[in-house]
């Protein structure tokens, strides 16, 4: 027997929610009831649009402009929310970027933007939520990972390091936080049709399924978690059979 999560009486925070995997992950979410903050840091029409698209249906949601990366954006941001829509109970961290270098390309520059959006960014979003998460003695948080964690991946080492480093940091909180009600997870997603793998359908060739992943689909895999109290520290894959882990 399954029945249909019920999250009308919590508030949701998704980083980088604008397009793509962050912007399905909060309809999925608005969709379930809950009021969803959209953050972006440059494209405020797409973060304003899935906005309107929530308050179309129904629901609640507000756009916050953060860079993520940043500790005192991010604190600005978490008080935004906070004061317009309530104490976050759900955090998604799922901002990131894709900088394709090759080995030798690979500078220092590109390392060091890549780990500090990609992996900084959920230690300082994480720690931001924790107090009000604590104060309820519940909290969901859900980090937005990727094959590259554990494969070769087709962005770079620098990209591979951000996301095995985000998994690693998932572990650490899990086995922290359980005990106060918190739940951390991540859910790693592979070739997944958006604008960062636009022009690569060629790519499909090496799915057993025969397609890439839509976004719907991971937004589908997070709002499992979400509903599971058992499920901490774990890491949910999704690539259409490439790999069996």
């Amino acid at each position: 027997m399954t029945t249909k999560q019920d999250l009308s009486a919590r508030v949701a925070l998704v980083t980088g929610g604008s397009r793509g995997i962050g912007a399905a992950i909060a309809l999925t979410l608005a969709e379930l009831g809950a009021a969803v903050a959209v953050n972006y840091r440059e494209r405020a029409d797409d973060a304003e649009a899935v906005v309107a698209k929530i308050k179309a249906g129904g629901g609640r949601a507000i756009a916050v402009a953060a860079d993520v990366s940043q500790a005192a954006a991010v604190a600005k941001m978490i008080e935004q929310v906070a004061r317009d829509l309530g104490p976050i109970d759900i955090l998604v961290n799922n901002a990131g970027i894709a900088i394709p270098r090759s080995v030798d390309e690979l500078s220092e520059a590109d390392f060091d933007r890549t780990i500090t959006v990609n992996l900084k960014s959920v230690f300082l979003c994480t720690q931001a939520v924790l107090p009000m998460m604590r104060a309820r003695k519940w909290g969901r948080i859900v980090n937005i990972s990727s094959g590259a964690a554990r494969g070769a991946g087709a962005i770079g080492p620098h990209y591979n390091a951000s996301k095995a480093g985000m998994e690693g940091l998932t572990r650490g909180y899990a086995a922290r936080l359980v005990k106060e009600g918190i739940t951390v997870n991540n859910v790693a997603p592979s070739l997944i049709e958006t604008d960062m793998m636009r022009g690569r359908t060629d790519l499909a060739r090496n799915i057993p399924l025969g397609r890439m992943g839509q976004p719907e689909e991971v937004a589908q895999a997070v709002a499992m978690v979400l509903g599971n109290d058992y499920m901490t520290g774990q890491t949910i894959i999704l690539n259409g059979g490439m790999a069996f882990i």
